[in-house]
């Protein structure tokens, strides 16, 4: 199951904790387009003889494009690569700009999963962050894509912000339940550096949730998702009736990706590569048939450090079967030893030949990840 992510990188506005590519060069999008396009068919091999299950667009904020230009993409993405006929094709969008006529020209444009970035349904929090929506604009988006015919519905949510109470998230958490939503992407936030957040916090002019209550947060994340009839089955995300994001999911479990725009990163099971991360050298780089991407070959110890990395934050686990074929009994030696070190403390579980982070080792999982990789 192969899919291709298109990085979308515009923004109206930056949002205070993104450290994704992103650039307010609005003029710049029938450029960039145009670039896109001759992406697409100076990659129209790195997929060989593969059918397309997934395309996401991801950002950046997608939904800053008009329909006309996410229609010229998909279109263009068909005529360069077998597209499956019920692919996923998945849009990343801020609530603001999800009305009724935006929505049915996605519909037509051949979007049919809408990942909406509420983040918070708390006002003060929305300000903080510099998003651009307001909670009323969050419900609306909701209730506009499903009058639009949009079944596949997912939500992103932040928790850990700065002041956030466990009764706000708590609230937050309930009030998405409500809505038609089959999916859920709950992050805590990181302050990463060269962001706004960061900043702040480097001049203690905003104060960072103890690392108490954000395991609290966690947790009362993985019981409300229970109680609603979620199922955890990634760290951060959770699904209702099976509606995993196919995209992800095929991402977590080691399929080959293409990654298309400028930071886009490809993977094809022997190597990987990522663009540049600057649109107008990424537009001038394609427009003059120039290198505008880097590449590594991923030896044996890599791509089990990938298998680690993307796997165990699943429901699926690791597979010691899966190491010993595809990494060697030396990587499967040490994986089951550096294993049993989490295992006695409770904080992996096996069953059969399939490793876990048991439900306390999903509170670690960056540092058991870690200590299972080959350095």
């Amino acid at each position: 199951m192969l899919g291709i992510y298109i990085h979308i990188p515009f923004c109206r506005q930056k949002c205070y904790y993104c450290d994704f590519y992103k650039t307010l060069e609005l003029n710049l999008t029938g450029a960039f387009i145009k670039a896109l396009n001759n992406e697409i068919r100076l990659r129209s091999n790195y997929l060989i003889d593969n059918e397309i299950k997934t395309i996401y667009f991801g950002g950046g904020t997608p939904s800053v494009l008009d329909n006309r230009q996410i229609i010229e993409i998909v279109k263009f993405l068909k005529k360069n690569f077998t597209v499956s006929e019920n692919a996923e094709i998945t849009l990343e969008a801020n609530p603001d700009d999800l009305d009724t006529k935006y929505l049915n020209g996605l519909r037509n444009a051949g979007i049919n999963r809408l990942s909406i970035g509420v983040q918070s349904l708390q006002e003060r929090h929305l300000r903080h962050m510099n998003r651009r929506h307001n909670v009323k604009q969050a419900v609306d988006s909701v209730a506009n894509a499903a009058a639009a015919g949009f079944t596949n519905i997912s939500i992103d949510l932040i928790y850990g912000l700065p002041g956030l109470t466990r009764q706000q998230w708590k609230s937050d958490l309930n009030q998405v339940f409500k809505w038609p939503a089959v999916h859920l992407s709950a992050y805590h936030i990181t302050y990463h550096k060269g962001t706004v957040f960061h900043d702040r916090l480097i001049n203690g002019n905003l104060r960072e949730l103890s690392e108490d209550e954000s395991l609290n947060q966690f947790e009362i994340l993985m019981e409300e998702t229970d109680k609603a009839g979620f199922e955890h089955y990634e760290i951060s995300n959770f699904a209702k009736n099976g509606m995993y994001s196919v995209h992800n999911k095929s991402y977590w479990t080691g399929k080959e990706y293409l990654g298309l725009g400028p930071s886009a990163h490809s993977y094809n099971g022997k190597s990987r590569r990522w663009n540049i991360g600057n649109l107008e050298k990424y537009i001038k780089s394609v427009e003059n048939n120039k290198p505008f991407s880097g590449s590594e070959q991923l030896g044996l110890n890599d791509k089990y450090n990938e298998y680690i990395l993307t796997n165990l934050r699943t429901k699926w686990g690791v597979s010691a079967d899966i190491i010993e074929k595809e990494y060697g009994k030396n990587n499967l030696k040490y994986f089951v030893g550096a294993a049993e070190k989490y295992i006695s403390l409770k904080k992996m579980e096996k069953l059969d030949d399939i490793y876990l982070l048991s439900r306390e080792g999903l509170f670690t999982s960056d540092d058991i990840i870690a200590g299972l990789m080959i350095i």
